[in-house]
């Protein structure tokens, strides 16, 4: 005698419900991408971007059949203002336009970058460029001290003069406050001891 769980399976199977081609069955997956690979889709994908410089690493999103459907590149600030070891930078992001890969991309860059000892993730979007998905994913505008667009290393401009936006996700304060007091021994009232 089938339960009634097989007989849902069985139904379900007839009528195409358990398909992977059926959106809500496909399973996404981020794993570690080898950055030639992350290139090489981001040429595909956006050929209109220069190609960049290093990157530290690349991660992507997948299906479960390892279709490659977006990838972010990420490493160290350009601006030397920024390179102060705690902060890292998502160089590109670059999808397919499936719904849900770019937040499920930034939200795996930030969770890397912070696992890894980064207390702050910053990226530029031109200023035409809304950044919902970032502002989704938590990332915040902040006020650029390097005004009109973004300055390489060398101090030349990045994109010749293209007016820039820079976001950041950090670890609140809060965090920092309580990262540093058990770093430092305890909390306050230790010293009454």
């Amino acid at each position: 005698m089938e339960s009634r769980n097989e007989n849902q399976t069985i139904a379900n199977e007839r009528e195409g419900l358990n398909s992977p081609e059926r959106p809500e069955n496909r399973q996404l997956v981020i794993s570690p991408v080898a950055i030639q690979t992350a290139r090489a889709f981001i040429a595909w994908t956006q050929p209109h971007l220069v190609p960049l410089v290093e990157a530290a690493f690349a991660i992507g999103v997948q299906t479960g059949e390892g279709t490659l459907l977006g990838v972010a590149l990420i490493g160290w600030p350009a601006a030397e203002v920024f390179d102060d070891g705690d902060t890292a930078e998502l160089l590109c992001l670059a999808t397919d336009g499936r719904s849900d890969v770019n937040s499920r991309l930034l939200g795996a860059a930030w969770r890397e970058v912070h696992a890894m000892g980064y207390r702050r993730l910053i990226t530029y979007t031109r200023i035409d460029v809304p950044g919902t998905g970032l502002w989704d994913a938590g990332f915040r505008i902040v006020p650029s001290p390097l005004g009109r667009g973004s300055i390489s290393g060398n101090g030349s401009p990045v994109d010749g003069d293209a007016a820039r936006v820079l976001w950041e996700i950090r670890v609140p304060d809060a965090a920092v406050a309580v990262s540093g007091e058990s770093a430092a021994g305890g909390s306050r009232g230790d010293s009454d001891r």
